[in-house]
């Protein structure tokens, strides 16, 4: 590869060509994302890229879609490209390798054109400095990608070595076997349904939005092709977005009517509204404004109410305990990879060790706001045993007031496969089905029930 200078001057290209503003805001999320700005999750990173833009929703939809393609399948693409270029993978250039990638994407994994994704990814190439003397190599590669694709799907055979990190691959066949491991590496490339908490009527909102009724309570959308926002029942507050197994904390909680109830690490709110819904008396909380902001539009909309409190929970008084505290604590967030791809490449293990100290700080924290009597119930959205059951049993050894309670399957609608062999609440993406089609898999979920003595 040719030098180049340290700064990068922008692209400009010609806005009014269909589909290349949505294509270079991809292109530009991927880059920062396999640069340097490892931390950021691909949303914010979507927002960054598409400030100036000025996107259509249709082609904000567009960028998304191709981003998410990109990390859904990174390790096979990454392949795929590696073996069609003379040079290897070009790391050090993020901007190329993204525009490579984001062209692979969607050749290989979206209903695009084989022609528009080859052309517009040149027309970028083409239009920015750095890269406009590479517009032949990315024509070159991109056209084979095309051309050979049968051959290319065929050898995307083993999804847990060949798709996976090989940190993550390896603590999941240490912690669920081989075979499990494989399975949920599986269920990522599926993605994952839209499901709805609906607290009211959810037969009538089945037939009315066309999905299935989980056992488990909630509704799953397999097919939904226009926004959110646009759904009917959406503006009314009939139902709000959450996974099925984030629902299951709050089940295990069992609140009732007129309990003072903490949600701490409360936004952006799924858990809150379950909480409201149920009568409880709740107070959310959650160190950032913004995200809090968008809790109360959503408690809002819904018709619901709480104590919204912006501060660091570590900081909460403890002079007057609550009758059961949830603590979703922040983690690795490697149970949402089916719906957040990005994450199996931007989390490194360094974030899990820094994260397994702050949920203990927290979970010690919460055992002081929960009264003598009352209910805890920890959980993560993540598939590592240090954020999850190791966190635990630490705590139980030094909380001898606190004693767990062994969750049982009628609690989970009688799927006793979600229960760990401690008793503890653990989802894996290759659950109902995962592994299959979208319409099956959960969120990778850990949760613990646990009461404080008397």
């Amino acid at each position: 590869m040719a030098s180049r200078s340290n700064t990068r001057t922008p692209p400009s290209f010609d806005s009014s060509v269909p589909g290349l503003a949505a294509r270079h805001v991809a292109r530009e999320a991927v880059a920062t994302l396999l640069g340097a700005a490892r931390g950021l999750a691909l949303e914010d990173a979507l927002a960054q890229a598409g400030r100036g833009v000025g996107l259509a929703p249709g082609d904000a939809a567009l960028a998304r879609a191709i981003a998410t393609a990109s990390f859904r399948r990174l390790g096979f693409i990454r392949a795929a490209l590696a073996e069609r270029l003379r040079d290897g993978l070009p790391e050090d250039r993020p901007h190329l390798l993204a525009l490579l990638v984001t062209g692979a994407a969607q050749i290989l994994d979206l209903a695009v054109a084989d022609h528009a994704a080859v052309d517009l990814s040149v027309r970028l190439a083409k239009a920015d400095p750095q890269l406009q003397h590479l517009a032949p190599l990315v024509n070159a590669v991109l056209r084979r990608i095309a051309r050979e694709r049968d051959a290319i799907r065929a050898q995307e055979r083993d999804p847990l070595q060949g798709n996976t990190q090989d940190w993550l691959a390896r603590r999941w066949r240490a912690a669920y076997g081989d075979e499990t491991a494989g399975n949920m590496a599986a269920a990522h490339l599926d993605g994952a349904a839209v499901d709805l908490t609906i607290p009211r009527d959810p037969e009538q909102w089945a037939g009315r939005l066309g999905g299935t009724l989980l056992d488990l309570g909630s509704l799953r959308l397999t097919e939904v092709r226009e926004a959110v926002a646009d759904l009917p029942g959406y503006a009314e507050g009939a139902w709000w977005v959450q996974d099925a197994a984030a629902s299951l904390p709050v089940r295990l909680l069992a609140p009732q009517s007129g309990e003072r109830i903490a949600d701490l690490c409360a936004a952006p709110g799924g858990k809150t509204a379950q909480l409201a819904v149920a009568g409880a008396a709740v107070t959310a909380v959650d160190r950032s404004g913004a995200r809090l902001e968008r809790l109360t539009r959503n408690l809002d909309r819904l018709g619901l109410s709480a104590e919204v409190v912006t501060a660091d929970a570590l900081d909460l008084p403890e002079d007057r305990p609550f009758d059961a505290v949830l603590l979703d604590a922040p983690c690795s967030a490697t149970g949402t990879i089916r719906r957040h791809p990005d994450v199996a490449w931007t989390k490194t293990e360094a974030d899990l060790i820094r994260l397994a100290g702050l949920q203990r700080r927290l979970l010690d924290k919460a055992a002081r706001l929960t009264r003598p009597g009352g209910r805890l119930v920890y959980c993560t959205c993540s598939l590592e045993p240090e954020e999850g059951g190791a966190q635990i049993a630490a705590f139980l050894a030094r909380n001898p007031d606190f004693e767990r309670i062994p969750i049982t399957a009628e609690r989970l609608a009688g799927h006793a496969e979600l229960i760990d062999g401690s008793g503890d609440l653990r989802t894996l993406p290759s659950h109902l089905g995962g592994g299959s089609g979208r319409a099956g898999g959960l969120d990778g979920f850990f949760a613990s029930l646990l009461k404080r003595r008397d």
